[in-house]
């Protein structure tokens, strides 16, 4: 038998002291499609589990002249169905519509998917891409940590204990970057992803002035392709050019067997939908 504690705190200061109450002893729960299975899997065994399903005012989307603003307990259904998302952030539209079902997306939440730090999370790539930002609140107060600096391992990250992750910023500029991810499965619904992509790019002119490329399941946390950017920045579109940022971004790219796929085959796949998502997104670019 499962036996803990269910809090249900009513704001932000008072899951804070929760969590220093409880210490070790407790998790946060937010959505809990990924916390209620470790649990009934025996992977986790809380004392209490702290929901913040309450704390409705972490869920919103916002933007201002500094950045986009999204909320930790935004639910991937709202990702979904945010027109500022699909038409300015469509990387992060591309990765939130992808998970699970509708079902399990009315209910799971970016904050959740994100510190829940799987190598194959479909939102940590597109926001990855994106120059994202995770705001940690804590007794120490707020910190902003790069969200290419959150991940610390499988299913680790740099939030204390006594933490909460509250928002993700991403800068108001990547709003003249066209953006693209792809979930590459062996079926179209509710599987996790062999590997992922998140291309984005600004180009003026047929140049490409900045790249992002974020790679997910490639690595024991999802990661960007540095080399690979840079090589692409400066150059003018061509398909050879993407093809070798494709090239570039594979050999980056540390995977492992799994029963899902080979190591080889995700760098194969990796030089394949790298170009594939630079060219998605430099067409979401022109359609604006």
């Amino acid at each position: 038998m499962i036996d803990y504690q269910y809090l249900k705190p009513k704001s932000l200061e008072e899951a804070l002291s929760l969590l220093e109450s409880y210490g070790e002893r407790a998790m946060l729960i937010a959505g809990g499609t990924d916390v209620m299975v470790g649990i009934r899997n025996g992977k986790f065994a809380p004392e209490a589990l702290i929901s913040l399903r309450g704390l409705e005012d972490l869920a919103y989307i916002e933007k201002d002249n500094d950045a986009y603003r999204i909320g930790a307990l935004t639910t991937h259904r709202m990702l979904e169905t945010h027109p500022l998302i699909r038409s300015e952030l469509s990387a992060l539209y591309d990765g939130a519509s992808q998970v699970g079902s509708v079902q399990i997306r009315n209910v799971a939440t970016v904050g959740g998917n994100i510190c829940n730090a799987a190598p194959s999370a479909d939102t940590a790539g597109p926001l990855l891409a994106l120059d994202a930002v995770a705001v940690l609140k804590g007794p120490r107060g707020e910190r902003n940590v790069p969200l290419s600096e959150f991940f610390t391992g499988p299913s680790q990250t740099v939030k204390e204990l006594d933490e909460v992750l509250v928002e993700f910023r991403v800068p108001a500029v990547m709003g003249e970057y066209g953006s693209a991810y792809h979930k590459h499965s062996r079926r179209k619904a509710m599987d996790l992803p062999i590997l992922g992509v998140a291309v984005s790019l600004k180009v003026t002119d047929g140049k490409i002035e900045d790249a992002r490329i974020a790679l997910s399941v490639a690595a024991p946390t999802p990661i960007r392709a540095k080399r690979a950017e840079d090589f692409l920045t400066g150059k003018m579109v061509s398909e050879d050019v993407l093809e070798e940022a494709g090239k570039i971004a594979g050999e980056e790219a540390s995977p492992r067997d799994s029963l899902r796929g080979k190591a080889w085959y995700r760098r194969e796949m990796i030089e394949t939908f790298v170009p594939r998502m630079a060219q998605k997104a430099l067409e979401r670019l022109k359609n604006r």
